[in-house]
Formats: structure tokens, sequence, C-alpha cells
């Protein structure tokens, strides 16, 4: 693609779950989180992109509202800007389902996190196809923080993970310790890659960094969801991100 404007179509693979099954069996509000959706969506918007966002079942995805506390997302202002866009995006009022949607249709797929992908999307058997067939098709893929979650459901005939291997970053776990969700989790993102067969890198928590492995780029945690996006932005118009 060229430099500027694109009319390239961009799918969202997003979370259906509203609540997060705690290690006790008891439930936690959750959902996506709102900066992991708003940025990028600010980002491909921009550069000219269309979104489709498509969930489980094709229900509207649900934002874990503690994600639009001001201390979450730096201050009123950005937050009030992020509940708004949300709010009035037409992308997120009416999704597809997963088992609906054609990778053949988009030039990317994007999945921004929140602890709502470890709910539903880390299990859900057309979101692991999704992604196995977008892989086999070389489309880009961006995902955020704890999307990469759906990671583990890429499985493939075989049982074997269809990305094993692969170079991939996430929300890590100094950064949900610190978050207070920990102890209570019945398993860790980051733990759980590895053990699938991830090589994992982090970044300071909470500070921005990406990773890429071929046409899988990911972001560690919300304050990398921009840079990551900008950077499948970039990937779209054939030029090559600088790695971090």
């Amino acid at each position: 693609m060229t430099e500027g404007k694109n009319t390239g179509k961009i799918l969202f693979v997003m979370t259906g779950a509203d609540e997060w099954t705690l290690d006790d069996g008891s439930k936690h509000k959750t959902g996506f989180w709102a900066e992991e959706a708003a940025a990028p969506l600010e980002v491909f918007r921009e550069a000219g992109f269309a979104v489709t966002v498509a969930t489980p079942r094709g229900v509207r995805p649900p934002v874990d509202e503690a994600s639009l506390a001001p201390d979450a997302v730096g201050s009123a202002e950005r937050a009030e800007q992020i509940r708004t866009l949300l709010e009035t995006a037409p992308e997120l009022q009416n999704p597809i389902a997963l088992s609906d949607a054609d990778v053949a249709e988009y030039d990317a797929v994007f999945v921004p996190g929140g602890h709502g992908p470890m709910e539903d999307l880390a299990v859900d058997a057309d979101a692991g196809a999704l992604l196995i067939a977008a892989d086999r098709a070389r489309k880009t893929i961006g995902i955020v923080c704890h999307g990469p979650a759906i990671l583990l459901a890429a499985k493939g005939e075989d049982g074997v993970n269809a990305f094993s291997g692969r170079t991939v970053t996430c929300f890590g776990n100094a950064e949900e310790q610190q978050a207070g969700l920990a102890d209570k989790a019945p398993w860790l993102l980051e733990d759980r890659l590895i053990h699938e067969g991830f090589r994992v890198t982090l970044g300071l928590p909470w500070t921005v960094h990406t990773e890429s492995d071929g046409n899988l780029l990911t972001g560690q945690n919300p304050a990398s969801s921009e840079k990551l996006a900008r950077e499948v932005v970039q990937r779209l118009r054939g030029q090559t991100p600088a790695r971090s």
C-alpha cells in the first residue's frame, strides 16, 4: 500500500465476556480494556481503514468499567473522550459472529485485551481457527495485553498450538501482580504462553513494549496499544516498523 489514506479492512476480534471466573469460582466484572480498543480504532480510522468487529456469537463487546476511570487513561478528559468514542462507534454496536468472519475479506486482524479474552477467546474454537487461517494467508495480526490469550485457542488438528515457537509479548506476571489479581487468577497469561512453547519477551511493567515475529505483532499492555496499531498500519503500507 502507498503512503496516505488507505481503503483496506481490519477485523477486530473482541471478547464477549463481561465476567472472568477466578480461581475460587467467583466472578470478576471485566470485558475489553477501553484504551486497547479506542486507541487502535482512532489510529485505523485516521489511516483510512474500515474496522469490522467480530465476537463470540456476535454479542456486543462489553467494556471493563474500571478501564474508563480517569487514572486508567491519564485524565478525566481522556476518559470521557474514550467513553464517548466507544458508546458512539458504529463498529462496536453491531458486531458479526466470529463463526461468520472470513479472513479473506480483511487485510489484518487485531485483538484488543482486557481480562475478557482470558474467559472466552482463550477457549473459543472459532477464534483459534480464524487466527490459524489468518496466519496461513500471511495476514498481519496485531494482539495487545491480555489479547494473546486468543493464541491459546489456535490448536491444529494434532492438538499442537499452531503458533508455538513464535516470539510474543503480553501482560506479564509482574503487571498482573501489581494490578492485584495474580493471586486470584486461575492462570497467568505469561505462564500459559511459555507452557505452550511461545518465547515471551517483556519490557518493564507498564512501559510501552511491542514485539514482532513475522506477520505476528504483539503489545505488552494498554500503553502499548497505540504503538502496536501504528505498527500494523506500517506493515499494511509495506513499511517495516522499528523493533522495541
